[in-house]
């Protein structure tokens, strides 16, 4: 490790590069280089251009990762650079193999000796332990995972006296995460940021937290760039010798970098000292030539996030105003009188590839203003853009070039391709999300069998790109009808995630009572305080007996076995069965479900948990709740989810069904785009926390899914759907008129109706409106409501009666209970329509819980000496059916089953 104030290497034994212009120079210009034969003038361009700061544009499909390798291979080629003086850096471990891969098939092994090509944490942390004693931490430091992260958050939390439920530590994770990821010590969290967990403990705790990192000689994983930045700042000479050091610095997709990537960045692409301040202070270089202090009040507050720009730690000074400054702004931008004006930095030879077009994950902190302000923050770079689409045929490019081309905040590019038009964009409008996965399941079958070339389809180059998870169960159930295999891409399928599995869990039980895998898997779940200890417990008496898992925890309440709290959690879980047992015949399924999800503590469980998934986890169990409608009881649903759960993920060919953010750098021939609603895309949540900027992402979002396609891309949009548990009637998203009309077609859906334009009666008022009779379950009930089709409508709060038929006008006689709203669909349990209550449905409740005796008379006689191997030897004192009293030597009188004794 150099020292401060030393040279950080000797290079009077370094061979010296090649003079440019000289023998070996040109001798290596006439030898060629075949790895540019096959590039564009502008990927060339973009290949070539190696003297100072150069930003690519490279549009979806324009050759971005080849442009990147091949000018890794054309540095080391033409001997600009040795191996070990390249830094390049991407986002995932995937891509930094895949580049070491191509740029060894271009330039051979000599890529092997480049050890600074890879990822951001990956290249962070080999910096740190090169210099930990000068952050506080030795070498052999550890990098904490998530969940030791969170286990050391509830050791500070219980130290200060906080109430780890109310103020959950996986909250604060995520608070310290975000000020990592913004590149703010503990001494810049803004005062209103710190205020809003615990009553304005989380800075202290933040304090807390790194103290104690330093004491475990350990880092979390924002500590790996944000380290970095604080020993880039206060260590000036270890700052130079990493400048000196990479002669060119490249980064893939530099529109995802957050503000801590970008600052780490900006300090190894800058060769001043000012950039840094001269006695390693928190003064430096200010993008628009001024550094405004630290506490300036003209900035905004910190990390705000309706103005993402802004929040950047002003200390650096390396965080300028957008390049669209609002009003207010631009009246605080002036110099504050403590600092000095700044120098120009003398720029290095950076290269950073990106599209700004497909910024899309400002939800987990990347900063698309980074790439937008490129030019700002290195005066004189050359902008390359790489428009040429090798990927879509012209009409997706040209719907897709025209949708973007309403975002405000891009820096401008148009896709072009030299591809035939091919087919145009085609819109469809659905009834309702049924239709529209019956519509999409019609669509792939008939390209399986022709793909209009008089070939079958490939099921592997057709994708179905989702906005929001929940949408794919639809699909699912209709691949699995259909027998049409697909995979989940990103996640697991439907009804193998993991709070499906739990709430069928409950639900596997309440049908029947012997079902000991469901039963074990809830619980503890919500936390009972029921361990491991007590399951191995009821597995003992349950295989001795040969006894289901439930009949064995009915006897072990009745006696001493277990401490007083599993025992009364175990008896509360049994009664909460008995009680939801009772409804099973006197509810709707649906109804019975949310009951037991809600008084289970379930659903509060995902309420309470602030992880980012959690939001997901409850429009899941919606969703779920939701498809149940289809199914006249709990028993059918069950035997459909058994069938569902069979079905081997296949193995060969398969539809990918994945959400628009997974699919980001994959592509297919065919793409469905279902879904293009307002409220699910543009998402509610995206426009209501970020405002315009929100909006422009979720059209970048559109941007991404429609250049996934390669050949076919299909829209498709419902008029009603069940969103947050509640039907609604849909207005099309406003993505759909920013469409060119010249590229587009509008198709019928194959359900042969059209949702929009048709507002009189119901679809099921004319038969005629079927190319054929059903005989379904929801036929029948539609057939059974006659011509008042649908009664409130969808739009309506609670959609249609799930039963069907039974349900009549309730009288003000209600029982409350069974009116409170669920936290699952917002309904009121009784269901119905708003303003109709229905008739009120016979209710038997199971008071309380009658142990039943789960055997025979025991073969133990009164008085006769026995073993436990808890309480130790005692006498049996009295006989009720399998259980004994016993009194023990040591332990007192308890009360035992039989089977967990041994005669003496």
């Amino acid at each position: 490790m150099a020292e401060p104030g030393k040279s950080p290497r000797d290079d009077s034994a370094v061979p010296p590069m090649p003079q440019p212009g000289g023998i070996a120079a040109r001798a290596r210009a006439a030898a060629g280089a075949p790895y540019l034969n096959d590039l564009n003038p502008e990927q060339r361009l973009a290949v070539e251009t190696l003297d100072g700061p150069v930003l690519v544009l490279a549009g979806a499909g324009t050759g971005k990762t080849r442009v990147l390798t091949t000018r890794i291979a054309h540095i080391l080629a033409t001997g600009r650079a040795r191996p070990n003086e390249i830094l390049a850096v991407t986002f995932t471990n995937k891509a930094a193999r895949e580049m070491k891969l191509r740029v060894g098939t271009m330039v051979g092994q000599v890529v092997e000796g480049m050890p600074w090509l890879g990822t951001f944490h990956s290249i962070g942390v080999k910096i740190i332990r090169r210099h930990a004693e000068l952050v506080g931490l030795k070498p052999d430091f550890t990098i904490l995972d998530v969940d030791d992260q969170i286990r050391l958050l509830k050791q500070l939390l219980a130290a200060e006296g906080i109430d780890e439920k109310r103020w959950p530590a996986r909250v604060l994770a995520g608070l310290i995460d975000s000020w990592k990821n913004r590149g703010l010590t503990p001494d810049q969290v803004p005062a209103g940021e710190a205020a809003s967990f615990a009553g304005g403990k989380g800075k202290k705790l933040y304090i807390a937290f790194q103290e104690r990192l330093k004491v475990l000689n350990a880092a979390d994983f924002g500590d790996l760039l944000l380290e970095c930045i604080r020993l880039f700042r206060e260590q000036p000479e270890v700052l130079r010798q990493y400048q000196s050091r990479f002669r060119y610095i490249l980064v893939d997709e530099y529109q995802d970098t957050n503000v801590a990537q970008y600052l780490w960045l900006r300090l190894l692409g800058q060769n001043t000292s000012r950039a840094i301040g001269s006695t390693g202070t928190n003064r430096a270089v200010s993008r628009d030539d001024s550094a405004a202090a630290p506490t300036s009040p003209q900035r905004g507050e910190v990390g705000s996030q309706s103005d993402p720009g802004e929040g950047v730690p002003d200390n650096e000074g390396l965080r300028a105003p957008s390049p669209h400054p609002s009003p207010q702004r631009r009246e605080g931008a002036e110099r504050s009188p403590l600092q000095e004006p700044a120098r120009t930095p003398q720029l290095k030879n950076i290269c950073c590839v990106g599209d700004d077009d497909q910024s899309i994950y400002g939800w987990r902190g990347a900063e698309v203003d980074n790439i937008l302000r490129f030019e700002h923050d290195f005066p004189g770079a050359k902008v390359i853009r790489l428009e040429r689409n090798y990927r879509s045929t012209g009409h997706i490019l040209a719907a897709a070039s025209h949708l973007i081309a309403h975002n405000e905040g891009r820096l401008g590019k148009t896709l072009r391709t030299e591809d035939v038009p091919g087919e145009k964009v085609q819109v469809t409008s659905c009834w309702d999300s049924e239709e529209e996965a019956r519509a999409v399941g019609e669509e792939i079958e008939q390209l399986q069998r022709n793909d209009g070339s008089g070939r079958p389809h490939p099921l592997d180059e057709i994708a179905i790109l989702v906005r929001a998870s929940f949408q794919m169960r639809e699909f699912e159930d209709r691949f699995v009808t259909l027998g049409l295999p697909y995979r989940v891409i990103g996640g697991p399928r439907f009804y193998e995630r993991q709070e499906i599995r739990d709430a069928l869990a409950y639900l596997r039980v309440v049908h029947s009572s012997a079902d000991d895998l469901a039963f074990e898997r809830i619980i503890n779940v919500p936390k009972r305080g029921l361990g491991d200890a007590t399951v191995q417990l009821l597995h003992d008496h349950a295989r001795r007996k040969r006894v289901p898992l439930t009949e064995a925890a009915r006897a072990l309440i009745e006696t001493d076995e277990l401490k007083p709290k599993p025992r009364g959690g175990l008896r509360d879980l049994l009664a909460a069965f008995e009680r939801w047992r009772a409804q099973k015949d006197a509810l709707p399924h649906t109804r019975l479900a949310e009951i037991v999800l809600d008084e289970s503590g379930y659903t509060e469980m995902w309420q309470k948990d602030r992880s980012a998934d959690a939001a997901g986890r409850l429009e899941n169990l919606k969703e779920l709740i939701r498809s149940m409608e289809e199914f006249e009881n709990l028993a059918g649903f069950l035997e459909h989810i058994s069938l569902v759960m069979d079905t081997d993920k296949s193995e060969g060919e398969a539809v990918s069904i994945m959400t628009l953010h997974s699919a980001k750098g994959l592509e297919f021939d065919t793409v469905f785009l279902p879904g293009w609603e307002e409220g699910l895309f543009p998402h509610q949540r995206a426009l209501d926390d970020q405002g315009r900027a929100g909006l422009e992402e979720e059209r970048r979002l559109a941007h991404v899914g429609l250049t996934r396609a390669r050949r076919r891309a299909k829209i498709y949009f419902a008029a009603n759907r069940r969103m947050h548990g509640l039907w609604s009637s849909n207005i099309p998203s406003r993505f759909l008129d920013e469409l060119p009309e010249a590229d587009v077609e509008i198709t019928e859906s194959k359900g042969s109706f059209s949702a929009y334009g048709n507002t009189g009666a119901s679809r099921f008022d004319e038969m005629t409106h079927f190319g054929s009779s059903y005989s379904t379950p929801g036929w029948q009930r539609a057939q059974a409501r006659g011509r008042g089709g649908f009664g409130g409508g969808f739009g309506d709060k609670g959609g249609f009666s799930e039963d069907g038929d039974e349900y009549a006008a309730r009288d003000d006689g209600t029982d409350d209970a069974l009116r409170s709203p669920s936290p699952l669909t917002g309904e009121a349990r009784g269901g119905g329509r708003r303003g109709k209550p229905r008739a009120r449905l016979p209710l038997t409740i199971e008071g309380e819980l009658v142990a039943k005796s789960t055997g025979a008379v025991s073969d133990f006689a009164i008085g006769e000496r026995v073993f436990h191997q808890k309480f130790g030897n005692g006498n049996v004192t009295a006989i009720d059916g399998n259980k004994l009293t016993i009194a023990f030597d040591k332990a007192g009188e308890k009360r035992v089953v039989d089977s967990f004794v041994e005669r003496v």
